[in-house]
């Protein structure tokens, strides 16, 4: 890797302000490393070169002629297939929607553009983002930067690759069960899963929408903050506007957890199966908490209830937004997709009212637990990296799996809550494979949140390893290829 693909987005952002490197020199670099690299692991599914270096262009031509430059200027970004970006083939990994160009971006893109990103492509993902493994029929699979035979998770699979081989070292995903944190944990990197509104996300058609977030992944939480900074804010579709902002994530992050009172739960009180290198990485790694000066319990919130949140949410807003797809053409989805808007289908009242009383007693547990402990700290994944040619692992330690969403139970309960969520490097297995902590805190203590995930960094820098891929790393799955406006 060059000096420019070892950056953080905020040093190369710095570097760009101060004419240091210029955006083409950083799209440059950006699209040396997707050549080097995404062989290997397929990554990035669809490139724009082009017209990302006008956008470069016109970036160093604002550079110099004194504007006010915005706080992500020139940084190049591919996005998660699964965000519309106008112009430019997105297709949710799906047959369906293989030549769909969009006319307009998601708000999150506008946002990012507004804030000086440079758009290069799209990365991959799960057909129609679901599963936390990525693969789909338009593009194949993603695989592991730290080992190529594995999975890189999922839904934001493509860009956690993207992160950890050096080909951006920032980008924006999104997470409904785990989508930012598990792969994540399986990539080495930091995922962000906001308070609810503090980046709007309203699905189409539903506004009241509160499952599905939309949030940043980085090698460093510094990065993690500055995109925050930089996109957090309100949305006259989402009231009431969360009670943070972007300005509340600038200026330096200081990390502390001094005082800070950790709940550990290796199984979040519901009994989850983890693999045990799994939890001896993460056992392991408790006395950096107390060495930073926190004070660590076992404990956790009472979650019996969140698995029926989850699902019962899941299904409605699956037959919400692809009803009419499955309904029309249910030979073209894959079965896991069929299976979740089947299952809202099925929903009745007696259910939904059900739903809504066990999310109000989840609710209720959730606040109890924080008046006692400031940090629930928990696996972000129950295993390792598995084998890329499974849809899913069937068993944990014995314990089969009875759908494709119980690998994924650590991070589905904690999305039941609705708190905020981080995915943070704890270290390695003997084999060398990452594995991750999941953070979290009441609702909309984001900024706390980031400040206790940089002291922990701060002492162990786990991110700072990386993987061991290169020219010549050899061609193993589909290429990347180029589409925009107009081509196929």
């Amino acid at each position: 890797m060059n000096e420019i693909q070892l950056m953080s987005a905020t040093a190369l952002v710095a570097a760009i302000r101060r004419r240091e490197v210029s955006a083409r020199e950083a799209l440059d670099a950006h699209l040396e490393r997707i050549e080097e690299v995404n062989p290997a692991v397929n990554a990035v599914v669809t490139l724009d070169p082009e017209r990302a270096r006008d956008a470069a262009g016109a970036a160093d031509q604002r550079t110099v002629s004194g504007a006010a430059l915005p706080p992500l200027h020139g940084l190049p970004m591919t996005h998660k297939d699964t965000h519309a970006v106008a112009g430019m083939r997105s297709t949710s990994g799906s047959r369906l929607l293989a030549d769909h160009v969009p006319a307009e971006d998601d708000a999150i893109i506008s946002r990012l553009r507004d804030a000086g990103v440079v758009s290069t492509g799209k990365s991959n993902v799960p057909e129609f983002g679901a599963g936390s493994h990525t693969f789909n029929d338009v593009f194949g699979t993603t695989t592991n930067p730290y080992d190529p035979e594995l999975s890189a998770g999922g839904s934001s699979g493509g860009l956690a690759a993207a992160v950890s081989t050096g080909i951006q070292p920032l980008g924006e995903g999104s997470d409904m069960g785990g989508s930012l944190r598990i792969p994540a944990s399986f990539c080495g990197v930091v995922g962000l899963r906001p308070s609810h509104g503090v980046i709007p996300a309203p699905a189409a058609g539903n506004d009241w929408a509160w499952l599905t977030r939309t949030g940043p992944m980085a090698r460093e939480v510094s990065d993690i903050a500055l995109f925050m900074s930089a996109v957090a804010g309100p949305s006259p579709r989402v009231q009431p506007p969360a009670p943070v902002t972007g300005a509340d994530f600038a200026g330096p992050m200081l990390g502390d957890l001094r005082g800070v009172r950790v709940a550990w739960s290796p199984d979040l009180g519901l009994g989850l199966p983890v693999e045990p290198e799994v939890l001896e990485v993460l056992e392991g790694r408790l006395r950096v908490f107390e060495e930073a000066g926190a004070i660590v319990e076992e404990a956790a919130p009472d979650l019996s209830g969140a698995d029926e949140v989850f699902r019962t949410t899941r299904a409605l807003d699956f037959a919400a937004a692809l009803g009419p797809v499955v309904r029309d053409l249910p030979e073209l989805v894959k079965p896991e997709v069929v299976w979740n808007v089947e299952a809202g289908w099925a929903l009745g009242a007696r259910e939904i009212i059900a739903a809504t009383a066990a999310r109000t007693r989840l609710a209720a547990a959730v606040r109890a637990f924080h008046t006692r402990y400031d940090l629930l700290v928990s696996p972000a994944a129950q295993v390792e990296p598995f084998d890329a040619r499974l849809r899913y692992p069937t068993a944990i330690n014995g314990v089969e799996s009875t759908t494709y969403l119980d690998w994924m139970r650590s991070a589905c309960a904690l999305s039941a809550t609705g708190l905020p969520v981080l995915a943070l490097p704890a270290g390695f297995t003997k084999s060398g494979l990452p594995v991750g902590f999941q953070l979290s805190v009441d609702h909309y203590r984001d900024v706390e949140l980031l400040r206790y995930a940089k002291a922990f960094e701060d002492r162990t820098r786990c991110a700072d390893r990386r993987p061991e891929l290169g020219p010549g790393t050899g061609q193993r799955v589909r290429p990347v290829t180029t589409a925009s406006a107009g081509s196929p």
